[in-house]
């Protein structure tokens, strides 16, 4: 059961990344809004080694990129990029889970279905 644990803490990982994206998103014309984002490697590791706890979130700074005139920090077109691999890595990671339990039920039921 190890493994999946192990995926557990990443899909909370994705799920946690998908609303902070969506986020972004919903705030992309908001004035002085700052981009947030967090460090992916960092948050699994943290969550592995049982450290858990709050996400490190953090905000795009001034001189890490383009900001609006606005300043506004959220660039849409990266955003929708970001939303689609998570999207598409969170359910690589649920097909994978559900696999899992599918060997485990056949092997419980013998190979009798």
């Amino acid at each position: 059961m190890e493994v999946i644990s192990m995926l557990e803490k990443v899909l909370n990982i994705r799920a946690f990344y998908h609303k902070l994206i969506s986020g972004n998103l919903a705030n992309v014309e908001t004035p002085n809004y700052k981009e947030k984002d967090i460090n992916f490697q960092e948050e699994f590791v943290k969550r592995i080694n049982g450290s858990g706890g709050d996400y490190d979130i953090k905000e795009k700074q001034e001189d890490e990129g383009i900001m609006s005139i606005d300043g506004n920090s959220v660039n849409i077109e990266d955003q929708m990029v970001k939303l689609t691999e998570n999207s598409m890595l969170y359910n690589s990671l649920v097909q994978i889970i559900s696999k899992k339990f599918a060997r485990m039920k056949y092997a419980i039921s013998d190979g009798r279905g």
